[in-house]
C-alpha cells in the first residue's frame, strides 16, 4: 500500500483499498493531491451559482443515508468565499432529509448542469441553517468528467406541488419500472472513523448509462455496473467500509422522485459468477426502505 502522506491526506483506507485492487493506486497517489482541494476554484464557485438544482447527500436522524435534490432559480446557491456555499432553499416536509440539515451535519453536494454536462462536487459540514438558508463549510472540492451524463434541458413542471407520496420496503411495480428504464441516478455514501481529516464525511455522486443498465437479481437486489471513470472510487471506497447507501431517482419526464436507503456490497469480477454489465465491478444493493413522491420536481427535462 502506498505510504505517501499526501495520498493518505486525500484518500481514506477504503478508497486506497479499491484503488489498489483496481491497479490504479500508484497513479492516484499523485492525481489526488492535485485535483482534490480544500477550497473551490473560481470556475466551481461560478457553476454552483448558475444551477437550478443541486444534489445533496446526508444521513437522517436515525443514521440512514439518503440523497435528495434542492431547487431554486439560478442564483439560489451562492459562494461568498472559496470555502463557503449558501443555499436558499427549504426541503419539503415529505423529504427524508427535511430535519437533518442541522449545524454540524456532514453533507455531500453535487452541482450538475445537465444541459452542458458539467459537474462538480463539494463535501463539507453544515455551519448554519435558518430561515431557509443552509450554509456549508467546504472541506473537499473536485470536478468530474462529463462521461455518462445524459444531456437534458429543464422546463417548468406545471404539476409541481400536487404532492402524493407512498412509502415502501419492497420494490413496487411503479418504482421497479422507473429504475429499469433509468439512465441516471444519484448515490450518497459515507465514511467517518472519527479521526481528523477532510477525507471523512458524506459524498454524493452521479451514476449514468444507457436505459436498461440497471437490473435486479433473483433475490430482488438492485445491480449497478461500475463503469470505468476517474478512478477516484469515492463511492466504492466508502461502501467497502460502510454499506449504507442513499439513492435518488428523478423521473425527468413526469416530475416524480424516488428516494431509497439501502445496504450495498461491492462485487468484483472473479469473486462471483454474476457480473452485470461490462465493468470489472458492480454494486449489489438490498433495499431497506424508500418513498416515491409524485409531482415532487419543479422541473421536467427535455
Amino acid at each position: 500500500m502506498a505510504s505517501d502522506p499526501e495520498a493518505h491526506a486525500v484518500w481514506h483506507r477504503g478508497e486506497l483499498a479499491v484503488q489498489s485492487r483496481a491497479g490504479v493506486q500508484e497513479k492516484m497517489a499523485t492525481v489526488g493531491a492535485r485535483v482534490i482541494r480544500d477550497y473551490m476554484p473560481d470556475q466551481h464557485r461560478e457553476l454552483f451559482t448558475q444551477l437550478p438544482m443541486v444534489i445533496l447527500g446526508a444521513q437522517d436522524v436515525a443514521g440512514e443515508l439518503w440523497a435528495t435534490a434542492l431547487f431554486g432559480k439560478p442564483g439560489f446557491i451562492q459562494s461568498p468565499s472559496e470555502r463557503l456555499l449558501t443555499i436558499d432553499a427549504r426541503l419539503p416536509s415529505h423529504d427524508p432529509l427535511a430535519s437533518s440539515l442541522h449545524p454540524g451535519a456532514r453533507v455531500g453536494l453535487l452541482g450538475i448542469q445537465l444541459e452542458t454536462k458539467r459537474r462538480n462536487r463539494a463535501n463539507g459540514i453544515v455551519t448554519g441553517h435558518q430561515e431557509g438558508r443552509v450554509s456549508l463549510s467546504v472541506e473537499q472540492s473536485f470536478g468530474n468528467c462529463p462521461k455518462y451524463i445524459q444531456q437534458r434541458y429543464p422546463v417548468p413542471n406545471e404539476r409541481y406541488g400536487d404532492f402524493v407520496q407512498a412509502t415502501f420496503t419492497d420494490w413496487s411495480e411503479p418504482v421497479s419500472r422507473l429504475i429499469l428504464g433509468a439512465d441516471t441516478f444519484f448515490i450518497a455514501s459515507a465514511f467517518d472513523d472519527g479521526t481528523p481529516g477532510a477525507n471523512r464525511g458524506v459524498d454524493v455522486s452521479h451514476r449514468g448509462g444507457p436505459p436498461g443498465f440497471l437490473g435486479f437479481d433473483d433475490q430482488h437486489r438492485l445491480l449497478v455496473p461500475d463503469y470505468r471513470g476517474n478512478n477516484f472510487f469515492n463511492t466504492l471506497g466508502n461502501l467497502v467500509l460502510d454499506p449504507r447507501a442513499g439513492l435518488l431517482f428523478l423521473d425527468f419526464q413526469q416530475g416524480h422522485a424516488v428516494y431509497l436507503t439501502a445496504r450495498a456490497e461491492v462485487v468484483w469480477q472473479g469473486d462471483e459468477p454474476l457480473i452485470w454489465g461490462e465493468g470489472d465491478r458492480m454494486l449489489r444493493l438490498t433495499l431497506v426502505r424508500g418513498r416515491i413522491i409524485y409531482n415532487a420536481l419543479p422541473y421536467t427535462w427535455k
